[in-house]
């Protein structure tokens, strides 16, 4: 037994080449290992990348929260029954009858939330900090994939407790796509397998949110953590006076990027836990098809499209917005030049006040526009049938207002190209979480503004 263990140790030894001389079969071997395995973190790091308010730890925390929505998915998978008359009941068993079955479905429930908004701000905080130009320009279009399944992921999970909320929220989003020329009501038929949410849309849902979604989220993830270290990590934000010429300085990855690291996830799940012994999950009556609650809304993340729905003529609001917008999205990288700033939040000075200026354009024109046209005159103001006012204005003020913005801040503040580029997308970001806030606090009976509570 002996001899075998020392056998053992030599064979490790060989394999990680932790004995004085390497042979080049051993070096292979070692090279595979690093290339698979040790990628996740370097050795050392730059020290200038350690602030957390440079990146706010958003990506691993970020990845904390898919790990927790796998485990408790995975417990709550033993329980729950993915058929109509079950569905429900088998939910309501996991809340009220299981041990821990409510933490679990809470903190299952709570994570799926704070992940979209993790994942965002994260989005938010790599365009903040021009961290998305070459090399990084994969690891942004892998990010957007993951954004992307994020949302994915929530929208298939919501249907699954079959109740009231769960299943006119899904009737609506999937009612959405009848807006969407050509590809629109087969995207439909596809998603609720039928002509109705169903026992076949259930379980179709039910599948891609249990299998096929976490599988494309264990490739894009490793993908995207692979582009990153390619890349060489976080971008090092310049020193005072200007990038310094020598190599940034480095210090080892343990402790001092690892510890951050675990604090930061420790103050995650802290926060996770305590919401989830709080708040507890909704659960509304059993699904009806044949009532409807009034209002119907949209899950949270999707109020924002809905409101627009509210604004905006359909095929703009649905197709046209949506697909703009994620295409600029995927085409940033290419569409401005890197600046020395890159690494700093907003830029230059001159970047940051023109940033502000935006933030209070968006909410001020998006109230404004949101309250005239609820007590406004521009609903049926001409006949049917011809151009009309709510028809023509949501247009000049999508294409025209933001270019009006983009050559106005050129011209008066003297911005460069990328910092004239930022403010504009402050300017719609501020004014699509403005109409966000409104859809979930604001809308009451019929759709009408209401104040929240009233």
């Amino acid at each position: 037994m002996l001899n075998q263990l020392i056998h053992f140790r030599d064979r490790v030894r060989a394999v990680f080449s932790l004995s004085g001389k390497t042979s080049p079969k051993s070096t292979g071997r070692r090279r595979y290992l690093n290339n698979l395995v040790l990628h996740f973190r370097p050795t050392t790091v730059p020290e200038a990348t350690l602030p957390l308010t440079l990146s706010w730890g958003l990506g691993g925390m970020a990845l904390v929260l898919v790990l927790v929505q796998w485990c408790t998915g995975s417990l709550l998978n033993f329980i729950y029954e993915p058929i109509p008359s079950l569905a429900y009941d088998s939910v309501r068993i996991i809340r009220n009858e299981v041990v821990f079955g409510k933490l679990v479905r809470n903190l299952h429930h709570w994570g799926a939330n704070l992940l979209v908004l993790t994942a965002f701000l994260h989005l938010l905080r790599v365009f903040f900090t021009s961290a998305f130009y070459p090399p990084r320009h994969l690891t942004w279009i892998a990010g957007l994939g993951l954004l992307a399944l994020v949302l994915l992921s929530n929208f298939t999970g919501y249907l699954l407790p079959y109740d009231q909320l769960a299943y006119w929220a899904v009737t609506i989003c999937t009612g959405m796509l009848d807006y969407l020329p050509w590809l629109g009501p087969h995207l439909k038929a596809l998603l609720m397998a039928g002509n109705e949410i169903g026992p076949a849309a259930l379980k179709l849902f039910y599948t891609v949110h249990a299998t096929v979604l976490p599988a494309m989220f264990l490739f894009l993830m490793a993908y995207h953590f692979w582009r990153v270290r390619k890349a060489g990590g976080l971008v090092v934000p310049p020193q005072t006076g200007g990038r310094s010429e020598g190599p940034p300085v480095r210090v080892p990855t343990v402790p001092n990027l690892i510890v951050r690291e675990l604090a930061m996830a420790a103050v995650l799940l802290a926060v996770l836990l305590l919401l989830a012994v709080l708040f507890d999950a909704p659960l509304d009556a059993p699904a009806n098809p044949g009532l409807s609650p009034n209002p119907t809304k949209a899950p949270w993340y999707f109020a924002g499209l809905q409101e627009l729905l509210l604004h905006f003529p359909p095929v703009l609001a649905v197709s046209v917005i949506p697909l703009l917008t994620g295409l600029v999205l995927l085409l940033i990288p290419f569409l401005t030049e890197p600046e020395d700033s890159a690494g700093l939040w907003f830029g230059y000075r001159h970047d940051r006040r023109a940033a502000l200026i935006a933030v209070a354009v968006g909410v001020v024109i998006t109230l404004l526009w949101v309250l005239f046209d609820e007590y406004g005159q521009t609903k049926g103001a001409l006949p049917t049938g011809g151009l009309s006012l709510r028809s023509v204005m949501p247009l000049l003020f999508w294409l025209l207002g933001p270019l009006g913005f983009y050559f106005g801040l050129r011209r008066w503040f003297a911005l460069s190209r990328q910092g004239a580029f930022q403010a504009v997308f402050v300017l719609l970001v501020s004014a699509f979480i403005t109409l966000t806030v409104i859809g979930v606090g604001f809308r009451g009976p019929g759709m009408r503004l209401v104040w929240p509570g009233g």
